[in-house]
């Protein structure tokens, strides 16, 4: 198969990324509405998407307007991801094997970024679908630490039969708070060695960031996920009204129904701004419970009604330039579309390492000597403390003389008023032993025998 199939899809520029929870019809045709001439469907997986005809009848689903589409799968079987692939090559343009999810899920489940290092199953999956079906394979991956292993790993791919290729140029540990810029250099260098078409994904904000990876690279087309879920309009180059473009999607949702969780997420993505604003607390929450459709509507309407007026310029936000210069550095007024821009590793790291520093401050702050220096337990010193304030008391007061038990084996002090000059445990061994009493420590062995005796004797026994 030449590369005739992307001239007969129209040779796509902008793409939507295939995304869990967030790229399901509704959002798919916001963006084609708004500059996306090619969208990805969500990752389903393979296995399941075989064996279950729920999941298959609830993650499948498209319209007339939906295309061109690419349909993705994960998955380490060649067999299965044969037959899922067979199963919906009527229904899409072309099948994609996702190679690049890095979360703990695909490390657990074996797939995506987790199998780029099993390149001899890589090449069989790649082989045994492009066998299978009469559309394209292709593939989406992360690049390697090494520009030449990376292009290694590309063309390995294309030799097995991959039609395109979408290169995310960050690294498998490149992810969450350390997700870092991505390096178009190796999605350069890929595109030079190459001669199937290449997409290329990370560092997309704006419509200038696409011209200039597309310029920079010289990819066939630029993907975008994050700064497409903030900026459904990115690829139209435009920045619109929040309440817009969200009340745009809840009417699109409405036609083609999807989870609330999704409308939920897509929604706090879209208001991401707005919700930032201590004064919006009420409204996002309303959002965080919203179970249906009249109630993310009616989420939408509040924040219309909340701040167009302030765009229009008939009122005057008041504190505006606080805002702006306490820590959210807006360029743009909250209620526009605009990016979410993630701290630096770097960053990251300095504040993991300052709460690191804030933790073992307290730690030391708790930890407590005793006189001879041992480190002991905050309540055990605590109880030091209160026998210190305790007022000193003579042993004399106690009954006590602060002798030592005479009996030369026993380290206890005796008793002040023990007539043995023993400790209560001895005397009361000698008491027993040698039939005898104790009126200093109540030790009536003696009294009690005879007692014991008399009352025998009366019974007449």
């Amino acid at each position: 198969m030449s590369t005739d199939w992307f001239y007969d899809i129209g040779k796509p520029r902008f793409i939507v990324a295939p995304m869990v929870d967030a790229s399901e019809l509704a959002w798919r045709l916001l963006c084609r509405n708004h500059g996306a001439q090619l969208c990805y469907t969500p990752m389903f997986h393979s296995y399941l998407f075989t064996k279950d005809h729920k999941y298959r009848k609830d993650s499948l689903v498209s319209c007339k307007q939906d295309r061109p589409l690419i349909i993705q799968f994960c998955g380490n079987n060649p067999e299965v991801m044969a037959l899922a692939a067979k199963m919906v090559e009527s229904q899409c343009d072309a099948i994609d094997i996702n190679l690049g999810c890095p979360q703990s899920i695909a490390k657990r489940g074996r797939y995506g970024a987790f199998l780029q290092d099993e390149w001899a199953l890589l090449r069989d999956i790649v082989k045994q679908m492009s066998q299978s079906v009469s559309v394209p394979i292709t593939c989406k991956v992360r690049i390697f630490e090494d520009i030449e292993k990376s292009v290694k790993y590309a063309l390995m791919l294309q030799d097995a039969g991959c039609k395109l290729l979408t290169v995310h140029g960050r690294t498998r540990e490149q992810k969450g708070p350390l997700t870092g810029v991505a390096n178009w250099k190796h999605i350069k260098a890929i595109r030079d060695a190459v001669s199937v078409p290449v997409f290329a994904n990370g560092n997309i904000q704006c419509l200038e960031d696409v011209y200039r990876c597309l310029d920079y690279t010289q990819v066939d087309g630029v993907m975008s996920a994050e700064g497409i879920l903030t900026n459904p309009a990115l690829f139209e180059g435009v920045n619109p009204l929040t309440w817009e473009i969200a009340l745009e999607y809840v009417d699109l949702v409405e036609k083609y129904p999807c989870p609330s969780s999704y409308i939920r997420g897509h929604l706090f993505k879209i208001f991401h701004k707005i919700f930032n604003l201590n004064e919006n607390d009420e409204i996002r929450q309303l959002l965080a419970t919203g179970q249906n459709i009249d109630n993310f509507r009616y989420v939408c309407e509040e924040i219309k009604k909340k701040y167009a007026d302030y765009h229009t310029g008939i009122l005057q936000l008041e504190n505006y330039e606080n805002i702006t210069h306490s820590g959210y550095n807006l360029i743009l007024p909250p209620w526009i579309c605009q990016p979410y821009v993630r701290i630096s590793p770097e960053e990251h790291t300095q504040k993991i390492q300052e709460c690191l520093n804030k933790l073992q401050d307290k730690l030391e702050k708790r930890q407590f000597e005793d006189s001879q220096g041992n480190l002991i337990s905050r309540k055990k010193m605590k109880k030091l403390q209160r026998k210190s304030r305790r007022p000193f008391k003579d042993n004399q007061q106690n009954g006590r003389s602060g002798d030592i038990c005479i009996n030369e084996t026993c380290p206890n002090p005796l008793g002040g008023k023990c007539q043995y000059q023993l400790c209560k445990k001895c005397c009361r061994n000698k008491c027993y032993e040698e039939d005898l009493d104790c009126t200093g420590h109540k030790i009536m062995v003696h009294t009690r025998k005879l007692i014991a005796i008399k009352y025998a004797e009366n019974r007449g026994v």
